[in-house]
């Protein structure tokens, strides 16, 4: 990577982060996002996700500093040796997970997920869905307050604290997790390979309503969800040599 490769800078709304936006524009050379050969975006991993999908069909690759509350996909944050910092980074690969919803209405829509898909209650009944893989039913009735289906990446986000499994990056497997379960209270969820296709039926959505949420995109009132990684959308992510995302993720998991 050239040290003379074009940065724009992006920030949360937060105060500090607009601040240390201002001062490092005007330490280095910057250019709009559309121009940008690299994009360095300071605040915590809902601003990194945020830009990413932004820049999906640029693909343009995304340097993460900590600006913010929660920073897993975050480089620790520092105003010096910036430019070396960008040509010693290591790039890592995701691919989102691509989500198709049809409504109560027959309205059908589509969005893409870098962390995970979670199907949720909108009331205060709990969900009642059929799951299947790669189109046989696994489980006829999941009665719970939601499930999700989680990339690597996001193995440590939602999907931890619903204490689903954390996958290591390169693993090719998927999470599939359920939101506090009632029946069949002992599933804990499944691991699944990255090339398989989960559908979530809504068992009587009338009565029992549910959401589908991929990131920011929340779709109500689902009757069917079908989701499947989308390999020809890869996003490349920039980490510093010693923090790297898969060392995060094995480090994760030994954790008190």
């Amino acid at each position: 990577m050239s040290l003379n490769k074009k940065i724009c800078f992006v920030a949360s709304k937060e105060k500090t982060a607009q601040e240390t936006l201002k001062l490092l524009q005007e330490r280095y050379k910057y250019v709009p996002a559309n121009e940008a050969e690299i994009i360095v975006a300071l605040g915590g991993d809902g601003l990194i996700l945020e830009t990413i999908h932004k820049n999906i069909v640029e693909k343009t690759p995304i340097y993460g500093m900590h600006h913010g509350t929660i920073g897993f996909l975050m480089n620790e944050y520092s105003e010096e040796n910036i430019l070396e910092r960008l040509e010693q980074a290591e790039k890592v690969n995701l691919h989102p997970l691509r989500m198709n919803a049809i409504t109560s209405k027959g309205e059908r829509h589509e969005a893409l997920a870098i962390n995970e898909v979670s199907l949720l209650r909108q009331t205060h009944q709990t969900a009642n869905i059929r799951i299947s893989i790669d189109n046989i039913i696994r489980l006829e009735k999941l009665i719970c307050d939601g499930v999700m289906l989680a990339t690597p990446a996001g193995s440590t986000a939602y999907n931890l604290s619903a204490h689903g499994t954390i996958l290591p990056i390169g693993s090719n497997v998927l999470a599939l997790t359920p939101i506090s379960a009632f029946r069949p209270r002992q599933w804990r969820g499944a691991i699944l390979p990255h090339t398989t296709k989960v559908t979530f039926e809504i068992i009587n959505n009338t009565k029992r309503p549910v959401s589908a949420v991929a990131d920011f995109t929340e779709i109500r009132d689902v009757v069917c969800v079908q989701i499947y990684e989308d390999r020809n959308i890869s996003i490349p992510i920039l980490f510093d040599p010693e923090h790297n995302l898969e060392e995060r993720i094995l480090a994760e998991q030994f954790l008190s």
